[in-house]
């Protein structure tokens, strides 16, 4: 026995320094990749689109035209009590000067003044910049630079291409502004859940050095498949580091602070430690995981690529967690927990704990507490039926910049055309028929043909319609239903494809979302019902937080109108995420079932050791998505706002009470067909032996 000893106590010394050494290792050769994340980061039209729409093929054939894509912008000289002779020779000199600085495909642009004399569009295109997104966006602000107005005279720059800027400068803050918020959110939560001026920080190192890893991790898939990196998916990823991987330290750190008073040495009470929530915490990460891939069926490539970016953000946050953290508190010992450090045989403080309370109530009356549960989250889940309509371009910014005031403008004083063209791509040889076919289309105010390479022309259509009204969504139908063999795109038609995409990939996702996730629960805990019941819970919980959306993006927001995969998204994050916290509930539960605890006994026990652990999980998480309601973009704010609600509904109503209240009213019944649903035998009725 002392032999053994020697060599577990050996063992303790020497494996949490080999585990740190090999993480430092690691972080120093996935260093040089994770500082290329951004290199390979785009937020041009064909990152987002659908990967087989009109649209996308549109914006795909015209990179390969002569002087590759376009550049196209929309510069708006305004003044309320109409424009002045001045006002024009100031237009004209300042579209010479943008001329003489950068190479413009028709070096003298038109401008077209509006009925009421108040407003004259001009518009600039410019093959230039091409494909560089930096380049774009230095050209953007170059021109609005060299377009300024005087006197009361308004000069503003819009269109495509400025919109597109505006919008890279909001993903832009996604990277350096997000993480410290995120940090700095996580790290408050931390300090008041552990009450130390120490243990705090180690977790949250660890998911930083975690998320480095994932950026690296992400690179390479990048390099390696040419998987999507958006500043919108990169983004996420970073949340979900930090997020995901907190929920998994907060669970360890609870179950190792449990253990260091059963056992002397750390090291023992950390492998007991593993030994109990590790299955639970692979499960979660697991599910997660299988929801996050399943988003390689959307069509969306913004949600493609979302999911194996997350993947990787959740797979690295667990290696982290359950390696180099365990090594970490480890070597800190029990001091880390000062000054509430657990002494080796001593118990904590009775105290009447909340989740204790609430699942009492929840166990006096289970089918009352479950009825009045379901009914308030069937009752805020109506509010989706309030949820605006798809959201428009325009509408898609917080704070409104420069390129949406030069499009409103556009719009009230030119309401007799659309300034946002429709671009169709045609087959050369049938360009002139193309074009005559175009121009008898109801709802064209004008068209025109453009470039011609590889076998494609180009041709621009103005509609009559304002940008992505129903007339102009109709006129774009008739031009594809008229146009065979031709591919109708530009911002609207984009736009149009984003909603009809969105539709089918939730048709195709969700039921792999669902399927994947029920297999590795059913799998977990041995059990057909309980699945099921932690599947409808978050089901349930989905359809609520959406209801909250519907009575928040409008009345109080004052959004006009929801993304196209904000249905999708936040069903797969609620499922997969939501379901982690049924995990440690459930995997708890059947802990004590084993023990021999009766059926009520165990589902309370688990809610008064988890409860609070769940919680504090919860919150963090909710607050990580919260970071997004405060980016400039409206698709963002949504997601964030709608997954942050949907996780606290999910914390503190549907596990502490609703799959609490079920686990009691069915009894044994929750584990069938496995064999803890299996009654146990009364020893006091088995009838003794008789003797020979």
């Amino acid at each position: 026995m002392g032999s053994v000893g020697a060599v577990t106590t050996r063992r303790g010394r020497g494996l949490p320094w080999l585990v740190v050494g090999l993480w430092a290792v690691l972080l120093a050769v996935a260093g040089p990749f994770a500082v290329k994340l951004g290199d390979v980061q785009h937020d041009r039209a064909t990152d987002y689109l659908p990967a087989s729409a009109d649209s996308t093929q549109v914006a795909e054939l015209q990179d390969r035209l002569p002087g590759g894509e376009t550049t196209e912008l929309v510069l708006v000289y305004h003044r309320a009590s109409g424009l002045t002779a001045a006002d024009r020779t100031t237009a004209r000199t300042q579209l010479a000067g943008i001329a003489e600085h950068h190479r413009l495909t028709a070096r003298t642009p038109r401008g077209v003044p509006s009925a009421d004399g108040t407003t004259l569009m001009y518009p600039v295109s410019s093959n230039e910049p091409g494909t560089d997104e930096k380049k774009r966006n230095d050209f953007v602000d170059d021109v609005r630079r060299l377009a300024h107005g005087q006197g009361g005279l308004s000069v503003r720059v819009g269109g495509p291409a400025a919109l597109a800027t505006d919008a890279s400068g909001v993903y832009a803050s996604l990277g350096g502004p997000l993480l410290y918020t995120t940090v700095a959110v996580v790290a408050i939560l931390l300090v008041l859940i552990y009450r130390s001026p120490l243990l705090w920080l180690v977790p949250l190192v660890v998911a930083g050095l975690s998320d480095f890893l994932a950026r690296a991790a992400a690179y390479g898939l990048n390099q390696a498949f040419g998987t999507t990196v958006s500043g919108q998916s990169a983004g996420i990823m970073t949340i979900l580091v930090f997020g995901a991987g907190t929920d998994y330290a907060l669970l360890l750190v609870s179950r190792h602070r449990e253990e260091l008073r059963r056992h002397e040495r750390p090291y023992d009470a950390m492998r007991a430690a593993l030994r109990g929530c590790g299955p639970a915490v692979l499960a979660s990460s697991g599910t997660v995981a299988a929801g996050l891939l399943c988003l390689l069926a959307a069509d969306l490539n913004s949600s493609r690529g979302m999911g194996p970016l997350g993947t990787v953000g959740v797979l690295c946050a667990l290696a982290a967690m359950l390696t180099l953290l365990p090594a970490v508190l480890v070597l800190l010992g029990r001091r880390v927990f000062w000054p509430l450090v657990p002494a080796h045989g001593s118990t904590p403080k009775a105290r009447r704990s909340l989740f204790a309370a609430m699942g009492s109530s929840a166990g006096r009356r289970p089918l009352t507490v479950l009825a009045s549960g379901t009914v308030l989250l069937g009752a805020l889940a109506l509010g989706a039926l309030g949820l605006p309509g798809a959201i428009k371009q325009l509408d898609t910014f917080v704070d409104r910049p420069e390129s949406v005031t030069a499009m409103e403008t556009v719009a009230r004083a030119y309401a007799e055309r659309s300034a946002q063209p429709i671009e169709i791509m045609t087959p050369a040889g049938r360009a002139d028929a193309t074009l005559a076919e175009a121009k008898g289309t109801r709802g064209v105010a004008d068209a025109r043909a453009g470039r011609t390479g590889g076998g494609w022309t180009e041709i621009t259509v103005s509609a009559s319609a304002p940008p992505q009204s129903a007339a102009e969504t109709a006129t774009i139908e008739a031009l594809r239903h008229r146009l065979p063999g031709s591919h109708v795109g530009g911002p609207s038609a984009q736009q149009l494809d984003l909603r009809d995409t969105g539709a089918r990939d939730r048709v195709v996702v969700v039921p792999l979302v669902l399927a994947a996730v029920l297999l590795i629960l059913v799998v977990l805990l041995r059990s057909l019902v309980a699945p099921l019941l932690l599947v409808a819970a978050v089901v349930a919980v989905w359809g609520a937080a959406l209801g909250l959306g519907g009575l928040a993006f409008g009345p109080l927001f004052g959004f006009h109108g929801t993304d196209p995969g904000l249905g999708l998204l936040s069903f797969v994050f609620l499922v997969a995420l939501g379901v982690d916290y049924g995990i440690f509930l459930m995997h708890r539960m059947r802990e004590e079932a084993l023990r021999g605890a009766a059926p009520g006994d165990a589902a309370l026990t688990a809610l008064r050791t988890t409860g609070g652990v769940i919680a504090s999980a919860g919150l963090v998480l909710a607050a990580t998505f919260a970071v997004l309601t405060n980016m400039g973009l409206v698709p963002l704010v949504e997601l964030g706002f709608v997954i942050a609600v949907g996780v606290l509904l999910d914390t503190f109503l549907v596990r502490t009470y609703l799959v609490t209240s079920a686990s009691v009213a069915l009894g044994r019944r929750v584990w069938w067909p496995g064999r803890l649903s299996r009654p146990v035998p009364d020893p006091a009725r088995v009838p003794e032996p008789v003797d020979a």
